[in-house]
């Protein structure tokens, strides 16, 4: 029998970790399970050396740990214990069969849904936690409700809204919180149970409660804006480019319309992570799905704004090196897709550094969370990348530097001890518009920014 005060997290990734220590931290009277089939990561949970990077993130896990928060290898009797299970495994874009290139693949979510079904012996509420196409709730629910030992299970949705990098700001203090279900007596009841959840910390103004497809297609719909606005303000960057104008003060013009605000308006190398472009993709699949071709011409027209937008940023930096980077050695500061986070899935890095690789440039990597996960990523140009943790070191006898990642550290380095260090003429890209452009072009730097005009010696 499940113990109704016992919570089960089947995937300790970036959203199973950090969202059940904070269920954890705020909910003393329950006992929180997270478990994987990877036992090095459960090992690493278990640690003094999380296996993700977020600020604060390790503070909470000590409160909790070995307390009210446990992390296992043992899926099959965590599963039988709890009586609330979220399910956050691994959706990645299908890359294969009907769908390839665009629909989640739900293998994963399909296996675990099976193993709950089998260990089960009473009723339970399931959570999906991982970003899943609209109507896979539908799809769970079939496959638990087809047992024969009469027991029910009610199948939620609640997806996370977490930025990596303020993750735990995200969830102590969120904008909303989403839960969904059927609206039977019973799916009213289990929904209820998670809402009592999030109300010992969360204001009730801020759980939003609907049915189960709405919140589904609410997730996707919002990665789908955010990634929208950053294309826009990138494909006006490359206007103000050709114009004169200067793309802070266009997106600061824009960001004070109320009706539009500041936020992801700022021009850069591109948008990365795991969700914008895997929830877009999802997003299109179904439109087309639906035979709603043009509405999936419109949101797929966001990626492809934003793959423009990486490949001008390398032929920005071929132009400007005489159109031969061959042999030069140039230094990528940061790789992670943005700062505060050790994260490089679609990284817009991992693009320019093969890039610049199949240019024959000799790359150096520097990136104070991010380097083993660049590794991975360029494991196919194994032993033709220099990785250094040290960017005075990485800059050394370079001929470029080219900021990839808005880490708050490269704002506050000797850029004339650098300039110094480094071959000449010397150039910086910044693709993060963070660096003070007028004093790194006093210093002696070329400095090439986005959506804005190019400073330069020639």
């Amino acid at each position: 029998m499940g113990n109704e005060k016992t919570i089960l997290c089947i995937g300790a990734g970036y959203v199973g970790g950090p969202t059940m220590a904070m269920i954890a931290l705020k909910n003393p009277d329950y006992k929180v399970i997270v478990v994987d089939i990877n036992s090095k990561r459960i090992d690493a949970w278990n640690s003094e050396e999380l296996p993700i990077y977020e600020p604060g993130l390790l503070e909470v896990v000590h409160n909790v740990r070995d307390k009210n928060l446990f992390f296992s290898t043992d899926v099959e009797n965590s599963i039988k214990e709890a009586h609330i299970i979220f399910v956050s495994v691994n959706t990645p874009t299908k890359m294969f069969g009907y769908g390839e290139g665009y629909a989640a693949d739900l293998q994963y979510w399909e296996k675990t849904a099976r193993q709950i079904l089998k260990l089960s012996d009473a009723s339970k509420i399931i959570v999906e936690k991982s970003t899943l196409p609209v109507k896979t709730a539908e799809a769970m629910e079939r496959i638990l409700n087809s047992n024969e030992k009469g027991i029910i299970f009610d199948v939620l949705s609640n997806p996370e809204f977490l930025a990596e990098g303020t993750a735990i700001k995200d969830l102590e203090d969120p904008d909303r919180v989403l839960v969904g279900s059927r609206e039977t007596e019973s799916g009213l009841r289990a929904r209820n149970k998670i809402v009592q959840l999030y109300s010992s910390w969360i204001g009730k103004e801020k759980i939003l409660t609907s049915n189960v497809w709405s919140t589904e297609l609410s997730k996707l719909t919002a990665n789908a804006f955010l990634a929208q606005r950053i294309s826009s303000i990138n494909s006006i960057a490359a206007l103000c480019e050709e114009t004169g104008a200067n793309v802070h003060e266009v997106a600061h013009a824009v960001g004070t319309d109320s009706r539009i605000g500041p936020k992801f308006l700022n021009a850069s190398v591109g948008f990365g992570g795991s969700c914008f472009k895997k929830d877009i993709f999802n997003l299109v699949y179904l439109c087309r799905h639906y035979g709603l071709d043009e509405v999936a011409d419109y949101w797929e027209s966001v990626v492809k704004m934003n793959e423009y937008q990486v490949e001008r940023f390398v032929l920005k930096m071929l132009k400007s090196m005489f159109n031969t980077i061959a042999g030069k050695k140039i230094a990528l500061f940061g790789f992670a897709f943005k700062a505060n986070t050790g994260d490089t899935r679609e990284s817009p890095a991992i693009y320019v550094a093969k890039k610049l690789l199949n240019e024959m440039a000799n790359v150096v990597i520097t990136d104070p969370k991010a380097l083993e996960n660049a590794k991975i990523e360029l494991k196919e140009f194994d032993g033709n990348v220099e990785y250094c943790p040290d960017p005075y070191e990485a800059a050394k006898n370079a001929h470029a530097i080219a900021v990839l990642t808005e880490w708050e550290c490269y704002k506050s380095l000797d850029y004339k001890k650098i300039f110094e260090s480094m071959e000449k003429p010397t150039f910086i890209f910044d693709g993060r518009n963070t660096l003070p452009h007028k004093d790194l072009f006093e210093i002696g730097f070329n400095v090439i920014p986005l959506g804005m005009p190019e400073l330069s010696h020639f």
